[in-house]
């Protein structure tokens, strides 16, 4: 018991690392107008398990060009992980704009599973729900700030 009191607070201390992590990988949007493309982001984990996220999407919708941004707050349920998946939940905001079509706005909600949120390099798969179902894959880089 002892042991286990005295291990609780350096575990607690080791996954309270800031983390800035950048992405990049593919999207798909079903919706009545598809939208398939390349998506890039951006995002903080100041410590514990909240992650703010912005991404950016760029490809075709309707047979003409479109965007779609993204900002989301995201729960990691286990960012300390150095194997294996952990899965994350999240809410944010996201904006539509193609070639041809005004801009929309849409509530974005979404679930994912990423590798080892705790190293350096790992993919990430993610479905939800932004104005038609999406999905995405791709890889997460990572950086980490010394613990606080």
């Amino acid at each position: 018991m002892v042991l286990a009191a005295a291990a609780g607070p350096a575990r607690a201390a080791a996954q309270h690392v800031a983390v800035t992590e950048l992405q990049t990988g593919v999207t798909g949007v079903l919706a009545a107008r598809d939208f398939w493309g390349a998506e890039a982001g951006l995002a903080w984990r100041p410590g514990g398990q909240l992650r703010e996220a912005v991404s950016v999407a760029l490809g075709r919708s309707g047979g003409a060009a479109g965007v779609r941004v993204r900002g989301a707050a995201q729960f990691v349920l286990t960012p300390g992980a150095r194997a294996g998946a952990s899965p994350y939940a999240g809410l944010g905001l996201a904006f539509v704009a193609t070639e041809y079509a005004h801009g929309a706005g849409y509530l974005a909600v979404m679930l994912g599973l990423e590798s080892a949120p705790r190293r350096s390099r790992g993919w990430y798969v993610e479905a939800g729900v932004e104005g038609g179902v999406r999905v995405a894959a791709g890889v997460r880089w990572r950086r980490f700030s010394r613990p606080t």
